[in-house]
């Protein structure tokens, strides 16, 4: 059983780095695909509509000119009995009148992985674990395996009822000593049909996301197109939002996804929301992975304090996941856009 775990850095590398050409991998940016927010996440991650915090610069970049005073963000997330740890932080700053920019980092790594290339003694040459196999644990290193993504996000307001956004996104890819880079676009939508219903959509890697090895091996991310509406309903001294998202993507998903149509497949997302006088938020959702999420909210001066919690706790899964952001307003008027 030891060898067999020390073993997987060997089999890590191999599996995705020793080979040649272009892969246009289904899951190539799926990372990218986990969320961010603690509010968002609580919702089953049915956001695309309703995003009007920092948190945009991931979900749609229109939401960002929604903002009028500076925000950033700190979500901490680990899965696997902490052995795989997700962070993601970003700022996002209004300028002018209509404009915000926004930056956002989002790292998902496996630190300490045992490199056992050089320790894996195969007597026989069969590749193979058996009786003829011997590990020699003096040479026995460690390495990381990390995905890490940077967005440059613009978002801007053409009246009061719609937003436009883009996103420049750069994806770095490390395991060991191999090296990958890649870089793709974003382009999303807001439009509020009235006070009330708001519908958007933001269309990731709409160019498709090349990701170039330094070993020769290039992979493809594909388009994905998210779509969403949202509703706001007066209730009780607070505000109630239900809210629907549909991910369309287009490689061929016909196992891993909700419901499919050739090589078109849809996830859905959805989840409603309880605010109450703008101070305590309480969340129900359903995510693309059949999953319930539930989520809670408080707002303190300056701080707004989100917990999502997904139940993951049968043998096969990763885990119960907890996910806490603390996200900061610098909500006072020499910060407010008007002045800029």
């Amino acid at each position: 059983m030891r060898m067999k775990i020390l073993l997987l850095g060997f089999l890590v590398l191999s599996s995705n780095l020793f080979s040649d050409g272009i892969s246009v991998g289904k899951y190539t940016g799926e990372f990218l695909a986990i969320g961010v927010g603690g509010r968002a996440l609580g919702l089953g991650s049915a956001y695309v509509s309703i995003s009007n915090d920092v948190t945009a610069g991931y979900w749609n970049p229109a939401g960002l000119a929604s903002l009028n005073y500076p925000q950033g963000i700190f979500m901490h997330d680990e899965r696997f009995a902490g052995l795989v740890n997700y962070n993601y932080g970003a700022i996002a700053i209004p300028y002018k009148n209509t404009m915000t920019l926004g930056f956002s980092v989002i790292r998902l790594g496996i630190d300490g992985i045992p490199d056992t290339r050089q320790a894996f003694i195969d007597r026989n040459g069969n590749l193979k674990i058996d009786d003829a196999s011997e590990i020699d644990y003096t040479k026995i290193t460690e390495f990381n395996y990390a995905d890490w993504a940077f967005l440059f996000s613009f978002g801007n307001k053409l009246n009061e009822n719609l937003s436009y956004g883009v996103n420049l996104k750069l994806i770095r890819r490390d395991i060991a000593e191999y090296v990958a880079w890649g870089i793709g676009f974003d382009l999303g939508v807001i439009y509020n049909l009235n006070e009330k219903l708001s519908l958007g959509a933001n269309f990731q890697d709409i160019t498709t996301t090349i990701v170039a090895w330094d070993n020769g091996t290039t992979q493809l991310i594909s388009p994905t197109l998210k779509i969403g509406s949202s509703y706001k309903i007066n209730f009780l001294d607070g505000v109630l939002i239900p809210a629907f998202d549909t991910d369309i993507r287009f490689e061929n998903r016909k196992f891993a996804s909700m419901a499919n149509v050739g090589p078109v497949s849809l996830d859905f997302h959805t989840g409603i929301e309880y605010t109450y006088k703008k101070l305590v938020s309480i969340r129900l959702g359903y995510n693309e992975v059949k999953q319930i999420t539930l989520g809670a909210g408080i707002a303190l001066p300056k701080l707004n304090i989100d917990y999502s919690f997904v139940k993951f706790d049968k043998q096969d899964q990763l885990g119960n996941t907890h996910r806490i952001s603390l996200m900061l307003t610098l909500e006072e008027p020499k910060y407010h856009r008007s002045i800029h």
